[in-house]
């Protein structure tokens, strides 16, 4: 009778701390589920002078925002260019607007189903994060945390969803810079990165026209009519200053160009006093151009003294150089044999500020404009690629830059410090549990030795690193591996990554006693707790063996559910996992909303007077780990035949009840903490070892001494 009332009242216990769970957890999850939003309003909030939105259209596909008819700006969604799965397995959608000078205007999030951000953090800190965007470059390198580096700009991650923030960052890196390479923002990036090369000053040879132009060390743009009246179809200037049908075929424009501070090219056109004047006259680190052209003016009719000329520059890299009139001088004559008769011939100056690499191909550009009204025209350009030859230089063997990593590549790297102690720990408890049979043969230190790794795995596993396992993460490998399985979403966290392949391998070895016993931050920050609380004499309570034994199954019934829910939605599965007060506690270190600071409290204190009891009774990452228990291949807790029937000193010492009254240990519940195992060889505490030494004692008594004789 007594047994039934106590059932009676420790079902209406249970009953309460589950109805606070469901009215605490559930409302507060529900306040963040909305539907993806729409992006239209967004981008009329970030650009709010627009006056035309066009249709989402092109490759990539981007909305155009004008300003009566000015272009002033691009925006575009991130699942559209860089579908990057998060934490949860699905992307983070983001609308991203640039300006059309490549500077970012804006980021905002349309859609997520991070559970950290669901059922976690607010999402007006999500919210602050993208907000760090606006007024950087397209262009610019960006890194979320880390250490200060050159030519890096770092931006604030979000204390919690480190993972999460960065894949967003890479998302919306990725997309906008194929957004802006698209739309001729910026250029494709270099695959190779050529030194400083350096000009043979003593390397000289006599050479003609023909033989200069043939070797490409003098090179050419030739333009005819038809080539230039097609350039401009389609425009306002279309028709302006057309060439017949019989014109079409005439030169429009023909300038020859060539680097002249090269002494080959440079005496032979210029002449020994000439060139020598002109080196005389340039600095470390400046070179010399010379234009020479006949039809279109590469100077322009307009150039005035002190502005630029607008008609040429030359492209290197990503770098475009102009020239102003004290970086041109007029070049009277040339004096190689074989040139043909010019109408203009100019020397340009490349200033050492534009660190001009002779080594590396450029591109001379003529720009061509047409006049379509008193004030206004509309130009085009046409460029011509110069290369300068081996034999004029020394040029340094081209650096292969090392390959950009990945984002999982970054984050190893970045974790490198975190990794090698974890691995580390983990070699520890391997070789403890190799040599469990000295260990637990001196029972001080074992204890100390357990209770030192106990507040490692809290404070460094849990509370620095986040490294508290969830049932979360089965749902999302099962999900992913019946979709398209990518180990990238997993390598983003490695702590998470090791400790799961650590308790795949234990969990074969010896069960899911090791994961729970040692490496759980939860599970240890209870036990220690709990340690304290016997020292400090608090009193403890234990449920009878047949309420015990029941309580079990909840958990494997809160498993089966939130499976059943993950089948179903994750997202809507995550929000019920909050019966675990994982991210509560490690993740978010109580800072959330009360409900969930309350219960995660409720579950410490309770653990107080009875150790464990979240693990035993609740935890459905511990019934999920338990279920590899069949497949176990070692079973080093020892056992005697008198364990059960009649010694039951193990079992009664057992603290989280995990020996049935017979003395079988059940390994789905054991956390390994090898307590039965330092009673197992203790002499003083062991019934049977201590029978057996009363024996061995009596036996040595009885023995008659062998008699000496002489």
């Amino acid at each position: 009778m007594q047994t039934v009332l106590a059932q009676l009242h420790i079902g209406k216990f249970f009953s309460a701390i589950f109805l606070l769970w469901f009215s605490i957890v559930l409302p507060a999850n529900a306040l963040f589920v909305s539907p993806p939003k729409d992006p239209i309003p967004l981008i009329h909030e970030i650009f709010p002078q627009a006056t035309d939105i066009g249709e989402k259209s092109g490759e990539p596909a981007v909305w155009t925002i004008r300003q009566e008819d000015e272009v002033i700006g691009y925006a575009f969604e991130t699942n559209d260019l860089a579908k990057i799965p998060a934490y949860s397995g699905e992307p983070v959608n983001m609308l991203v607007a640039i300006d059309p000078k490549g500077v970012y205007l804006g980021a905002k999030v349309l859609e997520h189903h991070e559970p950290i951000i669901l059922a976690g953090i607010p999402e007006s800190k999500l919210h602050d994060f993208t907000d760090q965007y606006p007024q950087l470059h397209v262009s610019d390198r960006l890194k979320v945390g880390g250490n200060q580096t050159e030519g890096v700009v770092h931006i604030d991650g979000l204390s919690g969803a480190t993972v999460t923030v960065m894949v967003m960052n890479v998302a919306i890196v990725k997309s906008a810079t194929l957004v802006a390479r698209s739309l001729g923002i910026i250029s494709a990036s270099q695959d190779i990165i050529q030194p400083m090369g350096t000009i043979y000053d003593d390397v000289y040879q006599q050479a003609d026209w023909t033989q200069l132009t043939g070797d490409g060390s003098i090179r050419k743009i030739y333009l005819n009519r038809k080539t230039v009246d097609e350039a401009f179809v389609g425009t306002e200037a279309e028709h302006v200053d057309e060439a017949t049908p019989e014109q079409k075929q005439d030169m429009f424009a023909e300038v020859y160009f060539a680097q002249v501070n090269i002494p080959t090219i440079g005496r032979n056109i210029l002449g020994d006093a000439e060139y020598n004047y002109l080196i005389s006259t340039l600095k470390p680190g400046e070179h010399a151009v010379v234009l020479m052209g006949t039809g279109y003016s590469f100077k322009g009719s307009g150039y005035v003294r002190g502005a630029i000329f607008d008609r040429i520059q030359i492209l290197q890299n990503e770098n475009a150089i102009s020239f102003r009139d004290l970086d041109h001088a007029r070049l009277p004559d040339i004096y190689i044999d074989g040139a043909p008769q010019f109408k203009e011939r100019s020397i340009f100056i490349i200033r050492d500020h534009h660190e001009f690499n002779p080594a590396s191909d450029w591109q001379l550009e003529l720009l061509v404009r047409r006049q379509t009204g008193p004030l206004e025209s509309i130009f085009t350009s046409f460029k011509a690629n110069y290369h300068t030859l081996d034999k004029y230089l020394d040029r340094p063997p081209v650096i292969m830059p090392a390959p950009e990593l990945t984002l999982a590549q970054q984050v190893w790297q970045e974790k490198n410090t975190e990794v090698i102690v974890l691995i580390v720990l983990l070699v520890i408890v391997v070789m403890s549990l190799f040599f469990q049979d000295i260990l637990v043969r001196h029972p001080t230190f074992m204890h100390n030795f357990r209770h030192v790794f106990l507040i490692v795995t809290v404070v460094f596993i849990g509370w620095s690193w986040g490294g508290q396992l969830s049932v979360v993460n089965v749902f999302t490998f099962l999900q992913a591996f019946m979709s398209d399985f990518s180990w990238d979403l997993f390598l983003l966290d490695p702590v998470i990554f090791i400790l799961w392949g650590a308790a795949a391998v234990t969990m074969i070895l010896w069960g899911r006693a090791v994961y729970c016993g040692w490496l759980c931050p939860f599970g240890a920050l209870q036990e220690l707790m709990n340690i304290f609380a016997r020292y400090i004499k608090i009193p403890q309570f234990e449920l009878p063996w047949a309420v015990h034994e029941r309580l079990w199954a909840i958990k494997y019934l809160i498993l089966l559910g939130l499976f059943g829910l993950s089948m179903e939605s994750l997202a809507l599965a995550e929000q019920f996992a909050e019966v675990e007060p994982f991210k509560t506690t490690f993740l978010l270190k109580f800072d959330r909303q009360w409900p969930f600071v309350l219960y995660a409290c409720a579950l410490l204190i309770i653990n107080i007077f009875n150790r464990k009891f979240f693990c035993r009774y609740i935890c459905p990452l511990g019934a999920a780990l338990s279920t590899s228990n069949s497949i176990r291949l070692f079973s080093w807790l020892r056992r005697r035949p008198e364990c059960g029937q009649p010694c039951k000193t193990c079992a009664k010492e057992c603290e989280i009840q995990a020996i049935d009254p017979d003395g079988v240990i059940n390994m789905r519940e054991c956390h390994y903490c090898l307590d039965c195992q330092v009673t197992y060889f203790n002499e003083e505490k062991c019934p049977p070892l201590k029978k057996m030494a009363r024996k061995k004692q009596k036996y040595k008594e009885q023995q008659i001494p062998a008699v000496v004789t002489e």
